[in-house]
C-alpha cells in the first residue's frame, strides 16, 4: 500500500508543478521497492498517511543523487522536507558518500530556495535544470 501512496504523492506534486502529467515518464514509480532496491528511500508519515518522500541513488562510489523529494501540498512549511533531506544526508554519509547532487527545474523558486537553505550550492545549468551539490 505504501508504494501506491508514495507514487500518488510524487505524481500529484509533479502535476501541481507542471499542470499536466504523463505517468508513463515515471516508470520507476510503478514498483518503487524494485526500482530503489539497495538505495535509500524515505517515507514521511503523519497519522499513518504518507506525507513526504525522498531518495538517494548511487551515482558513483562517492556520490549520491537526491531524487523523488516530495511533500504533500497541505504539509509543506512544517519542516517535513527538511527532516527528509536531513535523514537522506545522514544515511548517505553512513554509506560513505562524500557528496550529494541533485537537479531541479530552473525557476522552481521554492525548490531552489529550499536546497540552498540546506547548504546545497548551484553548480551549473543544463537545459531547463539547475544542478546542485552538497559536500560532506
Amino acid at each position: 500500500q505504501y508504494q501506491a501512496d508514495a507514487k500518488e504523492l510524487i505524481l500529484a506534486g509533479l502535476e501541481e508543478h507542471w499542470g499536466v502529467l504523463d505517468p508513463t515518464k515515471n516508470p520507476d514509480l510503478d514498483d518503487i521497492a524494485a526500482s530503489y532496491a539497495g538505495e535509500i528511500f524515505i517515507l514521511a508519515k503523519r497519522n499513518g498517511k504518507i506525507v513526504g518522500t525522498g531518495a538517494v541513488v548511487q551515482e558513483d562510489e562517492q556520490t549520491g543523487r537526491v531524487v523523488r523529494m516530495s511533500v504533500t501540498k497541505e504539509m509543506r512549511r512544517y519542516g517535513i522536507g527538511s527532516r527528509i533531506l536531513e535523514a537522506l544526508c545522514t544515511a548517505a554519509q553512513k554509506r560513505g558518500y562524500k557528496r550529494l547532487v541533485l537537479e531541479t527545474t530552473t525557476g522552481w523558486q521554492d525548490a531552489e530556495a529550499f536546497y540552498q537553505r540546506f547548504g546545497f550550492k548551484i553548480t551549473g545549468y543544463a537545459g531547463e535544470d539547475t544542478n546542485f551539490e552538497f559536500c560532506f
